[in-house]
């Protein structure tokens, strides 16, 4: 290849990059509409009315129905499976009987529940009984069913191979996967698009990577900006 072809990557300074940026100008109204669209998303009443009182953005929807889906979110982080399930039946039937996939996570959660709470013959009977039906049609369904009573060979089961399931992190996985059946399920968006907007941003970075050195965003909690290495 000769001088100039491909693989020549273009260095841009620290300094032309913040002109660059400064130079965008991002309206307030729109970065309002993003917080409280994050806020309303995510199920946080409180903050929300806070917020609309504050900058006066409307949150675009009844703020009072975020409350059931927040209850519904509370008792399924608090291990309490059964209640979050009646509750979602109360708003929805329809929610749970149109996602077998949802419905059997769920199921899964309260088998992890009773194998939490030391019930080792309940847990054996609510696998066999509730959940082996359903993984017999899934092989999906039944390597996660696989795994779950596996958490009982293990006297420790936190610490065992399977031990991420025993992780609050399970529980709101699954929080969030029946919050997003819920928001679906009122016309909503699943996700807020604070996230999303950040998930661009990492693929754009990704894709500018290989054409320029340049300052990147490496912790997006700070956003702060690191500059290109050098290059002799």
């Amino acid at each position: 290849m000769g001088r100039g072809e491909a693989g020549t990557k273009k260095t841009i300074s620290l300094e032309a990059w913040q002109q660059k940026l400064d130079s965008v100008q991002v309206p307030k109204e729109d970065m309002n509409r993003l917080i409280m669209n994050f806020l309303v998303t995510e199920g946080y009443v409180e903050a929300a009315r806070m917020f609309e009182k504050e900058s006066g953005t409307p949150p675009g929807v009844n703020l009072d129905a975020i409350t059931d889906r927040m209850e519904v979110r509370r008792a399924l982080q608090g291990g309490d499976v059964e209640a979050a399930m009646e509750r979602v039946n109360d708003l929805d039937p329809e929610i749970l009987e149109s996602q077998p996939k949802l419905f059997f996570h769920l199921q899964q959660q309260r088998l992890i529940e009773l194998i939490r709470g030391g019930n080792v013959e309940a847990a054996l009977d609510f696998a066999q009984e509730a959940l082996a039906p359903l993984a017999e049609e899934n092989s999906e369904f039944l390597e996660e069913l696989e795994r779950t009573v596996a958490l009982l060979a293990f006297e420790d089961s936190k610490s065992s191979p399977v031990g991420d399931l025993m992780d609050v992190a399970q529980r709101q996985k699954t929080a969030s996967e029946l919050n997003a059946a819920i928001l679906h399920s009122q016309a909503q968006e699943r996700e807020p698009r604070l996230p999303l907007l950040l998930k661009l941003l990492l693929w754009a970075q990704a894709q500018l990577d290989e054409r320029a050195a340049y300052p990147r965003v490496q912790d997006l909690a700070t956003a702060q900006l690191v500059p290109p290495a050098k290059t002799d």
